[in-house]
C-alpha cells in the first residue's frame, strides 16, 4: 500500500487528477491560484511523491511529466479506510453518521447515499 499523502501532495494529486498527466510548470500554474508557493518547492514536492510511489515521472521528454499513480477514488478510499480504523474502530456506520452529523447534505447528496445503501443492501459494492 502507498503511503499516505500530506496536504500538500493533496494538493497537487488533485491538480493531477483534474488536468491529466502534468509538467512540474503547469502543476505549479494551478497550485499557485490557491496557494502562495515557489515553483521549486512544487518540484520538490513531485520528486518525493516519485520517491514515494505516488506519482509516476515520464522523462521521454525533455520536460518530465507527472501523472497520479493511483486513481482519485483509490486514493479516497485508502485514506477513509485509514481514517475508520483510526477513529472510528472500523465502524463504516459511526464514520458515515458523523460525517452526516457534521455538516448539512444535500438532497441529491442524500439520494445518492439512498442508493448506495440501497445497492450495499443487494450485494452491489460498485
Amino acid at each position: 500500500m502507498l503511503p499516505k499523502p500530506t496536504d500538500a501532495e493533496l494538493t497537487v494529486l488533485r491538480v493531477l487528477w483534474d488536468r491529466g498527466p502534468s509538467t512540474v510548470r503547469q502543476v505549479f500554474d494551478e497550485v499557485a491560484k490557491v496557494r502562495d508557493i515557489g515553483y521549486t518547492t512544487v518540484l520538490k514536492v513531485l520528486q518525493i511523491m516519485t520517491e514515494k510511489g505516488l506519482v509516476t515521472r515520464d522523462e521521454a521528454a525533455r520536460q518530465h511529466v507527472y501523472a497520479p499513480a493511483l486513481a482519485e477514488d483509490q486514493t479516497q478510499r485508502h485514506l477513509l479506510q485509514d481514517l475508520m480504523d483510526k477513529a472510528f474502530r472500523g465502524s463504516a456506520a459511526q464514520l458515515v453518521m458523523q460525517a452526516l452529523a457534521t455538516q448539512p447534505s444535500s438532497a441529491e447528496e442524500l439520494a445518492e447515499i439512498r442508493r448506495m445503501l440501497d445497492a450495499a443492501e443487494r450485494g452491489d459494492r460498485s
